[in-house]
């Protein structure tokens, strides 16, 4: 997901966003935990987008 995306959106579309990206980290952290997670490396991509959404929703706010 690029920054550049997510700037264009309004705070309630941040918001849906994160809720989104915070249920595909908990899915993903169940399937790593009954090890059917093949591609590890999502999850570290969904952590990373998790943090731009909160960090752009914290410039929001602070505007």
């Amino acid at each position: 997901m690029e920054t550049k995306e997510l700037r264009g959106k309004d705070a309630a579309a941040l918001n849906k966003e994160l809720s989104d990206l915070l249920r595909a980290h908990f899915s993903l952290r169940m399937q790593k935990a009954t090890q059917q997670l093949q591609n590890t490396s999502q999850l570290r991509k969904v952590k990373r987008d998790i943090a731009r959404v909160r960090t752009l929703m914290a410039e929001k706010a602070a505007k």
